[in-house]
């Protein structure tokens, strides 16, 4: 099916309340078409195009909702929808947590589409493989990659006049680059809205370089280091970290921000003073739908830490309404503040310490500490006198992304990191902090 304009989404947003016989009728439309290519072992593997539309009917009788999903749009599909909604919304318990439906909002646009990223198509993403292969077969290197576009548009709706329609673009690029001998390995990734911010001729030597690198790495012993950690080590650390920013699960005691007695700990100053953190739907490098799609409530930009401060949690329209709050939707991105300065300005900076490429297989250890294990991979690198010395093993680590944060050194030039493995859209700096801890060696490359 062919992506619909906003006349068409508003159209089909219209039958569905018009069938409705419920209190209220929530409607949510969102579709996309998504061109990908996967390459491994130098050769391209799979490739192709994904179109998706589905639309999301929600309703209520009192406290009693029900749901129901359908991809087909003629008339008799969409009340079909609609009734099988409210069937189950009549055999369903009473909600006790029901919020009605919200009123009308302004939702003000954010530039989410970029048309030449749109416009990408099968030979783009052919060329953006064979970079990596081509330059990898040249150096008798072995390449694995996966590059995937999406041009799509969402749509929110209900019976109080609420509407928005948004179209949207990204991109996202990972590329690993082994040695033919296994002994090295490097990784890059790419995320952008603007495909005239990506170039996989720059991504693909990135990881080329790292895998080569980081062969025959050393063994050094275990214990805290100063560590510089690239952005996308660094994102999953901190996202860990800000899914915690939850007003109910810190008055419910379930979370780092939680107070001994009872509480939360807004307002209170838990991080180094570099830290600044805010949520901008409108931010040029990782721009976000202007709305929350669970709540349907309008965006705002918000300091979510300021000066080190935890200055915002999000509250859900029930959890606001029972402390008395005003509700504050989902953000949808996270941007930490940064400096000028690149990575290789932070390793010149350095007398002695460990850069980190990527961080992986991350599990919690301990909620109430944001306590975390996992592995460095793909590139970690001893570093001497401002410079890379040689490659070392891997590490098991066991840090808190809070800790991280109190103990910052230097701060790096943000970068967008996005996609799947992370929460949120993100715009993140490297950074180098003091006392990071490794607790064991890793004989994975």
């Amino acid at each position: 099916m062919k992506l619909l304009s906003q006349e068409e989404a508003k159209r089909i947003c219209d039958k569905v309340m018009s069938f409705s016989k419920a209190d209220e009728c929530n409607v949510t439309l969102n579709g996309d078409r998504t061109g990908n290519i996967r390459f491994a072992r130098n050769a391209v593997s799979t490739a192709g195009v994904v179109n998706d539309t589905q639309l999301i009917v929600s309703v209520a009788f009192g406290k009693k909702q029900g749901t129901a999903t359908i991809n087909e749009f003629d008339e008799k599909s969409l009340e079909k929808v609609v009734r099988r909604a409210e069937d189950l919304a009549r055999l369903a318990p009473e909600n006790p947590e029901f919020m009605p439906a919200v009123g009308k909002q302004e939702y003000k646009a954010s530039n989410t589409f970029k048309k030449k990223t749109s416009e990408i198509d099968p030979d783009f993403r052919a060329q953006v493989a064979a970079y990596s292969i081509e330059a990898c077969r040249k150096k008798s290197l072995v390449a694995a990659g996966f590059f995937t576009e999406s041009t799509g548009f969402s749509t929110v709706a209900n019976s109080n006049g609420v509407f928005g329609f948004q179209e949207t673009t990204d991109l996202d690029f990972t590329c690993t680059v082994r040695t033919e001998d296994g002994r090295g390995s490097g990784w890059v990734k790419r995320s952008a809205g603007d495909v005239a911010k990506f170039d996989a001729r720059e991504a693909a030597d990135v990881a080329i370089e790292k895998a080569l690198r980081s062969v025959d790495a050393k063994a050094i012993e275990p214990g805290r280091y100063t560590v510089i950690l690239e952005p996308a080590a660094t994102s999953d650390l901190i996202g860990n970290m800000l899914g915690g920013f939850s007003a109910r699960q810190a008055d419910e005691g379930r979370s780092f921000l939680s107070k001994k007695g009872g509480g939360n700990r807004l307002n209170e100053k838990l991080f180094d003073e570099q830290v600044n953190i805010w949520a901008d739907p409108w931010d040029a490098n990782v721009p976000v739908l202007p709305w929350d799609g669970n709540s349907m409530l309008a965006r705002e930009r918000v300091d979510v830490i300021k000066n080190g401060r935890v200055n915002s949690l999000e509250y859900s329209r029930f959890w606001a309404q029972k402390q008395k709050v005003r509700a504050l939707g989902g953000h949808g991105n996270m941007i930490m503040a940064g400096t000028d300065k690149s990575t290789a300005e932070l390793i010149a900076n350095t007398k002695k310490g460990v850069l980190v490429t990527r961080t992986w297989y991350i599990r919690m250890v301990d909620p109430q500490s944001v306590l975390l294990t996992g592995l460095t991979r793909d590139g970690t690198f001893y570093i001497e006198n401002g410079k890379i010395m040689y490659p070392i093993k891997n590490f098991r680590f066991n840090e808190s992304p809070i800790t991280m944060l109190n103990n910052i050194e230097e701060i790096g030039k943000p970068v967008i990191i996005a996609g799947d493995e992370v929460q949120y859209q993100m715009l993140i700096p490297p950074m180098k902090v003091r006392d990071f801890n490794f607790t064991s060696l890793s004989d994975a490359v």
